[in-house]
Parts: structure tokens; C-alpha cells; sequence
């Protein structure tokens, strides 16, 4: 479903936004570590200090009222609007417990993230966004300036 452009694009990009919605439409978008595959987007709930639980995040509750969900990433350039760009993915998400899919994501998510090497990540929960639309604008060019 994603271009090449797209899947470079986004593979360039460190954070994008995941936004959910409740079961009455209430919005929520927070900024994520993401990895994409072949099968989807894939997002952890990791070790950082959260304010409550991670199986009570906002986002996990969303998704299991509502599992349609929107993931963004951007690039903005203050001094060249030419070199402005994004991609959307729209789809369901599903949380992820364990399993085959669950390992293989934190596998990618770990070769991007160094980070979360060193997290107990096989407990925690994984979101798979599965794409079912794309939207893209801009200059998805990856090149270093």
C-alpha cells in the first residue's frame, strides 16, 4: 500500500504522531517511536515514566473502543517550504500481547531505536497499525541538506 517514497520517507523520519479516538470520536494524538514492515506500523509502549499503567494508556483504551487510528510523519524546514513533506497512514490497529508478530516487531523497532535495547519490551503491549489508506504531500525526497 505505501509507495517506496512513502516507506523511505518514513523510514527517515525518528517520530511520527499517532492519533486515536474514543468510542464518541474524542481525538487523542501523541508522538511515537515507530517501525514499519511489510505487515504494518508498529509502535511499543516502552519503559519511559508514563503517568499511569501502560495497559490503562489513553491510546490502548482508544483503540480498543475504536480501532481506526491515523499515524503522521512530517518534515518542516523553517528556511525551505520546498523541502516540507508528510505521509499519512490510516487503518485499524490491533494490540499485540505476544507472539511471531509481536517478537518480529520489537526486533525492527530495536534496530531503529537503540534504545530500547536495553528496555524489557516482550511484556509490554504492541501496537500493529494494519494500513488500509495512504496520503502523502510534499517533497518525500530523502536526501541530507
Amino acid at each position: 500500500m505505501l509507495s517506496q517514497a512513502e516507506r523511505r520517507f518514513l523510514a527517515s523520519r525518528r517520530v511520527a504522531y499517532l492519533a486515536t479516538a474514543d468510542a464518541r470520536g474524542a481525538p487523542h494524538v501523541v508522538p511515537v517511536c515507530f517501525a514499519v514492515a511489510e505487515s504494518g506500523i508498529y509502535i511499543t509502549i516502552d519503559e519511559k515514566p508514563k503517568r499511569v499503567a501502560a495497559r490503562a494508556l489513553k491510546r490502548l483504551r482508544n483503540i480498543a473502543e475504536n480501532p481506526q487510528v491515523a499515524l503522521v510523519a512530517d518534515r518542516y524546514d523553517d528556511r525551505d517550504w520546498s523541502r516540507l513533506g508528510w505521509v499519512m497512514v490510516r487503518g485499524r490497529a490491533e494490540v499485540l500481547d505476544g507472539g511471531p508478530e509481536h517478537a518480529a516487531a520489537l526486533l525492527g523497532l530495536r534496530a531503529r531505536y537503540p534504545q530500547l535495547a536495553a528496555m524489557a519490551l516482550e511484556g509490554r503491549p504492541v501496537i500493529a497499525i494494519r494500513v488500509e489508506r495512504v496520503a502523502s504531500w510534499g517533497d518525500l525526497r530523502v536526501t541530507e541538506r
